[in-house]
């Protein structure tokens, strides 16, 4: 069962961003602070990829947890929620889907694709360490 009311979870859903989201905003950050220029939300690349870097044919994704349903056992953001399973797990299985498809055509058209979790970004050293060794190869 819910904790809040559908309305208020519907308002709630409905502020909800898919564009300069904070994990987003705070991978921007470190990758600028760093010296990496990029361009962002390409419309003309599948899944219009958060960051891409052109110049290195490379792209970054960075995924919100629950919208993409993370399965790293210890990521407790990707949970389903309890009511309305059934909307949820299609809808959430749609993203993953969609997601997969996104990176394959992607990786056709010739680009190397990270993605970083909203998980991941707490542990900024480690994932500094990360973006740089694959922006660098």
């Amino acid at each position: 069962m819910d904790k809040i009311s559908d309305s208020r979870r519907s308002d709630n859903m409905r502020r909800i961003t898919s564009f300069n989201t904070k994990p987003e905003m705070a991978v921007r950050h470190i990758l600028y602070s760093l010296g990496y220029r990029y361009r962002f939300h390409r419309k003309d690349l599948p899944g219009k990829p958060d960051l891409v870097f052109a110049s290195r044919k490379k792209i970054i994704f960075v995924h919100g947890c629950f919208w993409h349903q993370h399965n790293l056992a210890t990521c407790l953001d990707s949970r389903v929620p309890k009511s309305n399973r059934h909307y949820w797990n299609k809808k959430l299985k749609n993203n993953v889907q969609r997601d997969i498809g996104n990176q394959m055509k992607l990786s056709e058209l010739g680009w190397d694709i990270l993605t970083i979790w909203e998980c991941e970004i707490k542990n900024d050293n480690k994932l500094i360490k990360r973006m740089q060794k694959f922006l660098n190869t």
